[in-house]
């Protein structure tokens, strides 16, 4: 049986120019003050950004490059995450607002939850973005369609289960999601309803886990290969979940060159981890399925998303901007790779 290695990535088309900068946020992951000097037009302005989790690779990634970004752009930028508590982020980004910050960014535990203080952000006239969630009290969100980008990894998926598996020989199949998370368990849903849509009745889902911390999901899914040691096809929300199971994978079998054709992760996310076990090939990762491309491209793409809200651009029309999607092959694995 033939080997194929998939490589699906969504990529950005430049969103304009962002910004960052502020000083306030207590608790911080990750915590760079920008200084004014080098004449950078960003001289001055500060940001505050609360994510959810920094611990994820995919975070600390792209976090790392957009304070590159920041900091030679003159911003005072502060970055923190909340570990998917949102007491710890209301908390945040009250702090950011007590320190005067011009821009706040957040990346939701729950939207519904930090609604309120985003309000209460803008109405001292802070200017607000969301990244992942479509909510009210912004001045924009930088969203993904999170059910579709789902379906891509279950159709993704599909592909590698219709050349390996028939309806007689069925695919045993784990998803890894995280369904306390609303963005999360979009795609999850979205990755069933793929794998319903185009495989073709050649596999069933005998275990469903959670979780986006590495380590997290190697655990689960060691549980899940002594309950069905048959399980060869697992799908996920995000980097955690190729990454964690990935390694359960090459432990059971002993190492990478020794796992069987018919085994594979299709996930998504974009992180050089990531990319190493795609490139290497003989790996349980057969295919990504992911957005901008580098972990620069995406930090870029964030900043100039800033730069459009600092700049006074008026969203009123429709706040969501969506973040358009393109692939990743082997044509251009390793220009993505040189901006990790």
């Amino acid at each position: 049986m033939k080997k194929k290695v998939l490589a699906a990535i969504l990529c950005v088309a430049m969103v304009a120019s962002m910004l960052i900068g502020c000083s306030g946020g207590s608790d911080s992951s990750s915590d760079d003050s920008a200084s004014d000097e080098g004449g950078s037009e960003g001289g001055g302005k500060k940001i505050g950004i609360t994510i959810q989790n920094i611990e994820n690779a995919y975070w600390a990634g792209v976090m790392s490059k957009l304070q590159e970004i920041l900091k030679s752009e003159g911003y005072e930028a502060t970055i923190v995450g909340c570990e998917e508590n949102s007491a710890k982020q209301i908390e945040q980004i009250e702090n950011f607002i007590t320190s005067g910050c011009d821009l706040i960014m957040v990346h939701p535990n729950d939207a519904d939850a930090v609604e309120e203080v985003c309000g209460r952000a803008m109405d001292e006239g802070i200017k607000v973005m969301c990244w992942d969630n479509p909510m009210e009290n912004t001045t924009a969100n930088w969203v993904l369609d999170n059910t579709e980008l789902g379906k891509e990894i279950g159709k993704t998926a599909a592909a590698f289960i219709n050349e390996h598996y028939t309806a007689d020989n069925k695919a045993e199949v784990c998803v890894i999601g995280k369904p306390d998370t609303q963005v999360l368990l979009e795609r999850q849903n979205g990755i069933e309803a793929g794998l319903e849509e185009f495989c073709e009745d050649n596999y069933e889902i005998v275990a469903t886990i959670d979780g986006v911390i590495n380590n997290e999901v190697q655990s689960k899914a060691e549980t899940v290969l002594q309950a069905h040691p048959d399980c060869k096809v697992w799908v996920g929300v995000g980097a955690g979940a190729m990454i964690g199971s990935n390694t359960a994978l090459l432990a059971k079998y002993g190492g990478a060159g020794k796992i069987p054709e018919d085994c594979g992760v299709i996930t998504t996310d974009v992180t050089s981890e990531q990319l190493n076990s795609l490139q290497a090939g003989d790996e349980a990762v057969r295919a990504i399925v992911g957005f901008e491309g580098s972990n620069t491209d995406t930090a870029q793409a964030c900043f100039e998303m800033f730069k459009r809200i600092l700049d006074g651009e008026d969203f009123s029309a429709d706040k969501n901007v969506y973040r358009p999607l393109c692939e990743i092959n082997d044509e251009n694995i390793e220009e993505i790779q040189a901006g990790m």
